[in-house]
């Protein structure tokens, strides 16, 4: 579904509550943007709420097909305030390894196992139709989130089990987000 900001909807604010729930258990969170729609206002919001969030965000600009001719478009993001933007394309399956790393850098680095439970846990957040089923399928290797041009498609937090390099770690797809 995706962070829809100032919206009064019935199901757009069960999706905000079940967006906040996978911020608030997260310990990393991919804040997904839209390179094509370029910087909104909402998309200052959800940063807003994510730094009092006070949780380690990384910014994804999703949608970059040709980093070359979108390279300006990406930097726009930086007005965000909240870290250097990652560009990807998460249905052409580029930048994702380069996503994955700087999210990765947020994880213990003690090298010890950990039992399943202590898996880092990253929630992908984002306005309605950024992208950010297609990137959590990508991630996860499989086709587990129902992915379509129509918003309001996620509605529930949905969960799998990754694994990228030799870190374990459990992907949160959210059905959306409103702030206040």
């Amino acid at each position: 579904g995706g962070i829809e900001p100032d919206s009064s909807d019935v199901i757009l604010s069960q999706m905000r509550d079940q967006a906040q729930i996978a911020i608030d258990t997260a310990d990393v969170i991919i804040f997904l943007v839209d390179v094509r729609q370029g910087l909104t206002d909402a998309d200052g919001k959800v940063a807003d709420m994510l730094r009092r969030s006070q949780k380690p965000v990384v910014l994804c600009v999703n949608k970059v097909d040709s980093f070359k001719k979108m390279e300006a478009d990406v930097y726009e993001f930086y007005n965000l305030g909240i870290g250097d933007p990652i560009p990807v394309s998460a249905s052409n399956h580029q930048g994702v390894g380069d996503l994955l790393e700087a999210v990765s850098d947020h994880f213990k680095k003690d090298g010890s196992e950990s039992d399943d439970d202590d898996r880092p846990r990253i929630a992908i957040v984002g306005r309605p139709n950024v992208g950010k089923s297609t990137l959590f399928n990508v991630i996860a290797g499989d086709s587990i989130a129902i992915v379509k041009d129509t918003p309001g498609v996620t509605r529930d937090r949905i969960y799998a089990d990754c694994s990228w390099l030799n870190y374990n770690f459990t992907l949160i797809d959210t059905g959306g987000i409103e702030p206040d």
